[in-house]
């Protein structure tokens, strides 16, 4: 009992004094906003999704509704890194057993890496469309395109209106 009750106030302690050292608190407080930032994944019209990894480089796939509707994807064709793409630019193409379909970049900015994995591995784009089968990284040259794009509530309003007609 005396043992725990030491800890709790080494640990008050400590975390009083990390509270009190303006340079932790700085960097817990960005890390924090940074996290934040990078989780909200915007939408085209096209089905592509975009996410920021900061303030100036993104992540771009394929929404999984496009996904679903392109069924086992079986090829891949990225943008080669040092890129350079205007938003709605045709920048690559997925095959799958039944469909294929043209890849549009969501924002403007510089291709800085392809997914090597998706191309080696285009069933990953059906696996695992928001983690491991992403299609491209992007240096943003306009962060307002993305702010435009629909947000994931307004994406699955679109989906939905999109079906019913």
């Amino acid at each position: 009992m005396v043992f725990i009750t030491k800890f709790a106030r080494i640990g008050v302690q400590a975390a009083r004094q990390l509270r009190a050292t303006p340079l932790a608190t700085a960097q817990w407080r960005s890390f924090h906003i940074t996290s934040m930032l990078d989780k909200e994944r915007r939408y085209t019209d096209k089905h592509e999704w975009v996410e920021l990894l900061d303030a100036t480089k993104a992540v771009v796939g394929i929404s999984n509704y496009a996904q679903e509707a392109l069924g086992d994807v079986v090829f891949a064709q990225l943008p080669e890194p040092g890129t350079e793409l205007k938003q709605d630019d045709e920048c690559g193409a997925l095959e799958s057993v039944k469909a294929a379909s043209e890849v549009y970049s969501p924002v403007s900015g510089k291709v800085t890496e392809k997914n090597a994995q998706v191309e080696d591995t285009p069933a990953l784009v059906n696996s695992s469309c928001y983690d491991k089968g992403w299609l491209f990284k992007v240096d943003l040259k306009s962060p307002t395109e993305y702010e435009k794009l629909m947000t994931e509530e307004q994406y699955s309003a679109f989906v939905k209106s999109s079906a019913e007609h």
